[in-house]
């Protein structure tokens, strides 16, 4: 099986931030993935809703074995064992959460479906502090 070098966001603005993403980390690795570098830990205000709560985000370069789907459902069913609720797809708007985990990019892949969009274009283009996270990482 090969490896596959995916670029994930995750960002936190409910409880211990740092924590949380710490141990989405560590879920993410425990799931047979390995984390080969994290970049710094940013603070950022809540883009595309309102919140009095700050994020906590951090970007990761993954390798995996897991296809872009299966990934997805990895990372969807590690947010729900941490405790997130509602998922902005689902239910059609951003909310706070206690994780969120975003795959920016998968390879060099180009890849819709209802469920995933690779590369993530919001995050490669639109949002700044998705910008200075990526900037080392793409």
């Amino acid at each position: 099986m090969s490896q596959h070098k995916v670029v994930l966001l995750l960002g936190s603005n409910l409880g211990e931030q740092k924590k949380n993403i710490e141990l989405a980390l560590k879920k993410i690795n425990e799931a047979g993935n390995n984390i080969s570098q994290t970049s710094e830990y940013l603070m950022s205000a809540p883009v595309e809703f309102v919140s009095s709560n700050i994020f906590c985000n951090i970007a990761a370069i993954i390798f995996t074995h897991l296809s872009p789907i299966q990934l997805l459902d990895c990372i969807k069913n590690i947010e729900v064992e941490m405790g997130r609720i509602n998922d902005s797809k689902v239910s059609g708007g951003y909310t706070d959460r206690i994780i969120d985990i975003d795959i920016i990019k998968y390879n060099e892949l180009n890849f819709k479906s209802e469920r995933l969009e690779i590369p993530h274009k919001k995050h490669l283009f639109e949002r700044d502090f998705s910008r200075i996270l990526l900037k080392d990482f793409i």
